[in-house]
């Protein structure tokens, strides 16, 4: 299959390698040259760690880098595409240009997926002529390794689609699970309210940042704890989705903890800035407080 990816981030990149590694023909978008030089590098960094591991051959990790290739050009990119997956940021605004941009260059049987994790499908479906081919595949990070998609229908998506997109999720050895279109599906809507109240608990004293991880941890048996999860999510991301929850369902819970606005608006985005929750050191794999955080 003819596959285009757009967006060469942190999701988009390793969408593009779970289907590259599964043999099927990928492109791989972004506005800049320097972003798809950067998801290509990310790309061969985790076959080799692959490679490593023993679970692909060298000629494994060469056959899969050579099934992708690279535009800075959407239309040009998506004219023989069969599936578009788009993994840009997680803004509104920005989705429904692309989706406008992708219903007038797409094939007409081209299926029209989004990775977004909490965006309604059916709003984004609406700005297209083609709502029917419109669906979610909202893929979990990182993305060769986590197995979950969870197959999102808008209000208009077909049987005959998501049927299409779930075997194909299968047969690139993930497990699907289909939802139905409400503000942050299922996993965001039970993720991002735990995330938000561990934040809460920390902005209001109740404990410190390692403490909180360590009962989700040890007590729960989290392999992550959820401000570290948070950081690496993106504490950016995790504004955007509390934002659309608490927009779609105008319920207070949603609503998002003032230290997470603050944080974001600091520029304290977690793993990405280096700085969140944790400090974070490349090539160190040491969890290191923050300092705001610190005792």
């Amino acid at each position: 299959m003819n596959i285009s990816v757009i967006g060469a981030g942190q999701m988009g990149n390793g969408i593009a390698h779970v289907f590259a590694q599964s043999g099927h023909s990928v492109t791989l978008i972004d506005i800049a040259q320097a972003g798809l030089d950067k998801g290509m590098a990310t790309i061969a960094k985790n076959l080799d760690r692959q490679v490593a591991k023993g679970s692909i051959t060298e000629e494994q990790k060469a056959a899969t880098l050579k099934n992708i290739t690279t535009s800075t050009d959407l239309a040009a990119g998506v004219k023989s595409a069969e599936l578009v997956v788009e993994a840009a940021t997680e803004n509104v605004d920005l989705k429904l240009k692309i989706f406008r941009d992708l219903d007038a260059n797409a094939p007409a049987n081209c299926i029209l997926a989004t990775n977004t994790s909490s965006i309604s499908i059916t709003r984004i479906a609406a700005v297209t002529k083609r709502p029917q081919q419109v669906i979610g595949m909202h893929f979990m990070n990182p993305v060769p390794v986590m197995k979950l998609v969870e197959v999102i229908r808008g209000y208009d998506t077909t049987d005959a689609v998501t049927k299409t997109v779930t075997d194909l999720s299968t047969a690139i050895g993930k497990v699907p699970v289909t939802v139905n279109d409400y503000a942050g599906f299922i996993a965001n809507r039970i993720l991002m309210p735990m995330i938000n109240e561990s934040i809460e608990a920390l902005f209001q004293g109740v404990g410190g940042v390692a403490e909180i991880d360590a009962i989700m941890k040890l007590g729960m048996a989290h392999p992550m704890g959820p401000l570290q999860l948070a950081d690496f999510i993106g504490l950016d991301t995790c504004l955007a989705i509390l934002r659309v929850l608490h927009e779609g369902f105008g319920n207070p819970k949603y609503a998002p903890c003032p230290l997470l606005v603050q944080m974001v608006t600091a520029g304290k985005l977690g793993v990405k800035s280096g700085e969140g929750f944790y400090q974070y050191t490349a090539g160190s794999k040491e969890l290191v407080v923050a300092p705001a955080f610190r005792k």
